[in-house]
């Protein structure tokens, strides 16, 4: 009796955080893993992100999996995105991964820590079609250890 009821409390726990965790406003959401835990300086990751829409706002979103022994607390990264007509935005951006204590600020329990960070908030893309998101690391090593993977979302900003 006690283990029937066991699995009906266990099933409805799991149904609830399937409903919760369904999140309509991601557009796009896409990890790459980095070779042998070693992103070398001239290592791009590409990130092809289909826009139907150009009258909904967004937030473009950028996601890194960590080892804890990444021997940083930041990660300077270089995006560049290329709009469907060739025209294409370079920026440079800070991802805070652990906090001046140390203590790391992405969610995990094993020796991955994972860290979503707002890259722009509340923007539209003028333009239909496919935007090429790239992404370089900018730390001063040529080669980075300590970084599993790295991604990208975008999802609508909800008005709620």
């Amino acid at each position: 009796m006690k283990n029937g009821f066991f699995y009906k409390v266990l099933i409805t726990v799991a149904v609830i955080g399937i409903f919760y965790s369904c999140d309509n406003t991601v557009v796009y959401e896409m990890y790459k893993p980095v070779d042998s835990l070693k992103w070398h300086k001239d290592s791009l990751y590409s990130f092809n992100v289909p826009i139907h829409d150009t009258i909904s706002n967004y937030n473009l979103l950028i996601n890194i999996r960590n080892e804890v022994n990444y021997p940083y607390s930041n990660l300077w990264l270089f995006i560049e995105i290329f709009q469907p007509d060739g025209i294409s935005v370079k920026d440079t951006f800070e991802v805070i991964l652990a906090d001046p204590g140390g203590k790391w600020l992405g969610e995990g329990l094993s020796g991955i820590k994972t860290r979503q960070t707002f890259y722009r908030r509340n923007i539209y893309f003028p333009s239909s079609g496919e935007y090429i998101i790239k992404i370089q690391h900018g730390m001063r090593p040529d080669i980075l250890k300590g970084i599993h993977d790295v991604g990208f979302r975008v999802e609508t900003v909800s008005h709620k």
